[in-house]
């Protein structure tokens, strides 16, 4: 079996060397390159072929947000997880705009980077649970609300689906439609709620009380 190919972009070395020595110690992975910051990364990414990237969002000379962005025009088969610290919840909507696929905290335990990475390369999404957290709290204290979209019922339905991890097939079995019909309200749901993606989804979701964490 081919090895996940992996980089690791962030500015702090020691944290760059111990998460290596921890994801090189899974045989199916393999960190096949580091950056300090974006400006490395995307100079890296031409030469280096890579499956993930473990994306800090605050970095020098180019952050994360713009790292995103520029890597996944430059390689649209990458996928990124934000590497987040607590109270970088201003930026999370960025950083899926960008592209990015997961969030994970820096202090998440190798197990859950390992969940994430495999969720994300299959082409999910992944949230730690303890960032949705933070998420609904920082929405709580909101003062407006978001519009729902004036979504139906089965497209919120299938938007709860989405959230639980569910893919096209797995839904369309789940409610007993076809995958097809699926695909269809996946796709109306991106247009309706102006997301890019399935990450952008679970925001809306949360966004607008839809799911509970």
């Amino acid at each position: 079996m081919n090895k996940i190919r992996i980089i690791i972009a962030d500015d702090h070395q020691l944290f760059r060397n111990g998460l290596k020595i921890l994801l090189n110690s899974f045989p199916d992975f393999e960190v096949a390159g580091e950056a300090s910051n974006g400006e490395e990364f995307l100079k890296l990414l031409k030469s280096v072929k890579a499956d993930i990237a473990l994306m800090d969002i605050s970095m020098p000379e180019m952050d994360g947000i713009e790292a995103t962005r520029k890597g996944i025009k430059m390689c649209p088969d990458i996928s990124i997880i934000a590497l987040s610290m607590y109270g970088e919840e201003e930026y999370y909507y960025k950083m899926v705009d960008a592209g990015a696929k997961g969030f994970l905290l820096k202090d998440s335990d190798i197990s859950e980077v390992r969940d994430a990475i495999l969720t994300v390369v299959k082409g999910g999404s992944y949230f730690s649970q303890e960032l949705l957290y933070h998420v609904i709290q920082k929405i709580k204290h909101r003062e407006h609300e978001t519009k729902s979209a004036n979504l139906s019922k089965r497209e919120k339905e299938i938007l709860l689906k989405i959230c639980e991890g569910l893919s096209n097939q797995e839904i369309a079995e789940a409610l007993f439609i076809s995958k097809r019909t699926v695909d269809k309200h996946r796709a109306n749901l991106l247009g309706k709620t102006n997301s890019k993606n399935t990450a952008s989804l679970i925001l809306f979701a949360i966004r607008n009380k839809l799911i509970e964490i």
